[in-house]
């Protein structure tokens, strides 16, 4: 019976000891992470701080402007493409007869800017 007393006391001293063991445990962790988070609060409050001092530069905060994109480059001879189109309605018109030279010619000479 000696020996069952034994094992008994001890397994209920280590069964303490360990349940003790585990709430200090807890507590420190509670009490580090308490810790932790004053600190990054500091931490943060200090950078908040030096980023409101701080001026942003000017164009941090404007939209950038659009811009149209540039015309199409001309066609070959100087000629852009709906001046092409033109002349050909217009050298249509004479071939069908409707203009005559003389209004072909002025015409024409409206679309190359003469």
């Amino acid at each position: 019976m000696g020996l069952l007393r034994g094992i008994g006391r001890t397994a209920v001293v280590a069964g303490t000891a360990s349940a003790v063991s585990g709430r200090v445990q807890r507590r420190q962790a509670n009490k580090f992470a308490e810790k932790d988070a004053a600190t990054a609060a500091k931490q943060q409050e200090a950078y908040d701080s030096q980023m409101a001092q701080q001026e942003p530069p000017p164009q941090a905060y404007q939209q950038p402007v659009y811009q149209q994109p540039p015309p199409p480059p001309p066609a070959a001879g100087g000629i852009s493409n709906e001046a092409l189109e033109q002349l050909k309605q217009l050298g249509a018109l004479k071939d069908q007869g409707i203009l005559t030279e003389q209004e072909f010619g002025v015409q024409k000479a409206k679309i190359l800017g003469m």
